[in-house]
């Protein structure tokens, strides 16, 4: 999905805004943090910058939901309170989330009650099918290769290549 695919539904997000008191700004972003669609009173940078935020708070969250929930990483909302503000992010279909800026005083019943009308009334329209065409690589995969050698291909002060854990106590201890 591309941001020309939504243009239209932009009006929903005005209309949700429109109808939810407290609230400031709606965006529609995919997984992995591109915008969709946005609410008039947004910027293309603040609008950038708030899917930016919204889909590493969704990130962590599914985190959290897989070590300690039930194991399947779903998240049904995350709801961050700042000094000004209420930022409010619910799941929006297949790969995509909605996110809602409030004020502080706003009614997180009412802001989250509307948001879930919105993305039932939305239905597949907000899906957000993984992008394609370059290779997406796990940037932690050299990570995963044997630790590297010492210095210039050396071993480190008390032997070894440095990867050696702490078991028997001894790091950082002088030998005689």
């Amino acid at each position: 999905m591309t941001t020309t695919e939504h243009d239209g539904l932009d009006w929903l997000l005005e209309t949700l805004l429109a109808k939810t008191p407290g609230a400031r700004h709606a965006l529609v972003l995919s997984r992995d943090g591109l915008k969709l669609c946005l609410s008039s009173g947004l910027s293309i940078d603040r609008a950038d910058q708030l899917a930016a935020i919204a889909s590493g708070i969704q990130a962590l969250a599914h985190g959290a939901s897989m070590e300690f929930g039930d194991g399947s990483g779903g998240v049904r909302q995350s709801m961050t309170e700042f000094h000004g503000g209420i930022l409010f992010i619910v799941e929006a279909g297949e790969g995509a989330h909605l996110a809602v800026v409030g004020e502080e005083y706003a009614d997180a019943g009412v802001i989250g009650h509307h948001m879930n009308e919105l993305v039932e009334q939305m239905g597949n329209r907000l899906r957000s099918d993984p992008r394609t065409g370059a290779r997406m690589t796990d940037p932690r995969a050299d990570s995963r290769a044997d630790p590297p050698a010492g210095p210039a291909g050396g071993s480190f002060p008390g032997g070894g290549s440095g990867a050696r854990s702490d078991l028997d106590g001894t790091r950082g201890k002088r030998q005689a």
